[in-house]
């Protein structure tokens, strides 16, 4: 068993993915009808506290989200997906904790509600 994270000890969690460094879960409050968070396993609270040593874990959650969304069914030309990170009130932060949505199953407006 990998570690948790708090954020996702906190709420009973679909997981999704998980390895040494990230675990991916279903988001509770689904905005879309694939809608998965990814988060480090290590607390990072936002973006703003991101380092030049995290940018390996950074490009990890990428790759991951690609993973995740080949798994749900959107990963291809005809479909795709989205994939957000929120900083601060106005982004839509709720959790200090970073983590990278990844949205898909329908077709996504420009510019965001």
């Amino acid at each position: 068993m990998h570690f948790l994270p708090d954020c996702v000890r906190e709420v009973p969690s679909d997981i999704v993915y998980q390895d040494e460094q990230v675990t991916a879960f279903r988001d509770i409050n689904p905005q879309a009808p694939v809608h998965v968070l990814i988060v480090p396993n290590r607390h990072i609270a936002t973006v703003a506290e991101i380092t030049a040593e995290d940018e390996p874990l950074l490009g990890h959650m990428l790759r991951v989200a690609t993973k995740v969304a080949e798994q749900e069914g959107v990963h291809t030309p005809d479909r795709g997906y989205r994939l957000v990170l929120n900083y601060g009130k106005e982004g839509g932060l709720l959790i200090y904790h970073v983590h990278l949505h990844v949205l898909g199953g329908r077709r996504m407006g420009w510019p965001p509600g």
